[in-house]
């Protein structure tokens, strides 16, 4: 399933397609499974416009096997070269990273890592749906943003989406259908074709800036609060303690993290503050230099808290997991994260693009390192896991 728009690009990727999800503030990449809801338009790029990211800056994920001065060095060179000959630092940037041997590096020009930035402020340029390829070929949406320019013009989630500007969607990549519904700037217009049983039709939206709904609560019983947290943006991990604090007298709390693919570390960080009496949530090095990450004091140590991760949980998730599981605060249920644990910085090139390259890891309180390994559940399943979920968190004493 794509959301409205944030979509992960892995290196290599051209643009158009989906971009790696990237996250400043310690930040941590994700190549995510899932797209992130709410972003019509290209995402995640990973450089600021020169400086909106540097201020939320600190370290990212990715891995490299070479050292990150050096590989940055030779990046900022290709790219200079580049433009003195008349040809594209930002492609010239690219074809360097590739040939660094980081996985995660990635290059972005300055509109990219505007738009980045608006993601990392938890909002998105779109019109407010989120899409996914259907039986037989066709885009149909699945959720639309209340309140959005799709909502306003009536789509429902179900409808499928025919056409964009003319442009037919069925048979195409969801990511190619996410790059035509994203714009360059709110307030342009895009034309979509629907269908609905028999009806069709076109609408005319307006592109706007709409806000992401990265932490959702449902109180599924009086026993039980389900806390899910999509993408670690601004604001997110302040909203997980809001929700704690808010939730019923002794109910256990299941934090659903599947399908995060990262975010701000520093919101990860608040999360894992909600439950902790504080203490250590991550060390991590860059450039050799060991540093760590603490949760502040007055976390809620009582309620039974269990965590739901899988495959499509990363980066900054997948630190907030490991400190709740290696300090025993919770008790994890699914399947094993994706095992991304690298710390990058951005580099800044001419023209305005920027270089996201590697410089160190980050581990667990317990010194566990995840990149390329993940994090093994204490209870592997692999269907119904939030069924799982409850029955542990009822055993915890969180449900009667």
């Amino acid at each position: 399933m794509s959301g409205p728009d944030l979509c992960p690009r892995p290196r290599g990727v051209r643009r158009g397609a989906a971009l790696t999800l990237v996250f400043a503030s310690v930040l941590v990449t994700g190549a995510a499974t899932n797209c992130l809801p709410g972003a019509e338009r290209r995402p995640p790029a990973q450089a600021t416009a020169p400086a909106a990211a540097a201020a939320a800056l600190d370290p990212r994920e990715g891995h490299t096997t070479r050292g990150g001065d050096r590989t940055a060095d030779e990046v900022r060179r290709a790219a200079a070269e580049a433009q003195a000959d008349g040809k594209s630092a930002t492609r010239a940037a690219e074809e360097a990273v590739g040939r660094s041997g980081d996985r995660w590096g990635a290059v972005y020009d300055r509109a990219e890592y505007e738009q980045y930035a608006d993601a990392l402020e938890g909002r998105y340029t779109g019109v407010g749906l989120w899409v996914a390829r259907a039986a037989g070929g066709h885009i149909q949406v699945t959720r639309v943003q209340p309140g959005g320019p799709a909502a306003r013009a009536g789509v429902r989630p179900g409808d499928v989406l025919r056409t964009i500007d003319g442009w037919s969607a069925d048979g195409k990549p969801v990511t190619d259908v996410v790059a035509r519904l994203r714009g360059d700037a709110a307030g342009s217009k895009v034309a979509i074709g629907l269908g609905r049983g028999p009806l069709t039709w076109t609408r005319t939206l307006d592109r706007a800036v709409l806000g992401t709904e990265d932490v959702t609560v449902e109180n599924l019983s009086d026993e039980v609060v389900m806390i899910r947290v999509t993408a670690f943006t601004k604001g997110s991990g302040e909203r997980v303690r809001a929700a704690v604090r808010r939730a019923p007298e002794g109910a256990g709390i299941l934090l659903d993290l599947r399908g995060n693919s990262g975010g701000l570390v520093a919101e990860a960080v608040t999360a894992a503050s909600a439950f902790l009496p504080g203490g250590l949530v991550a060390t991590y090095d860059v450039h050799g230099k060991q540093r760590a990450l603490y949760a502040s004091g007055g976390g809620d140590v009582e309620r039974p808290l269990v965590v739901v991760i899988d495959g499509g949980t990363m980066s900054a998730a997948e630190l907030l997991t490991g400190a709740l599981q290696d300090r025993g605060r919770a008790v994890t249920v699914g399947s094993r994260t994706f095992g991304k644990g690298s710390v990058q910085m951005p580099t800044g090139l001419v023209g305005g693009s920027v270089a996201e390259l590697t410089v160190g890891h980050y581990r667990t309180p317990s010194g566990h390192g995840l990149d390329g390994r993940g994090i093994t559940p204490d209870l592997p399943v692999t269907e119904h896991p939030l069924e799982h979920a409850r029955t542990v968190l009822s055993g915890l004493g969180g449900t009667s």
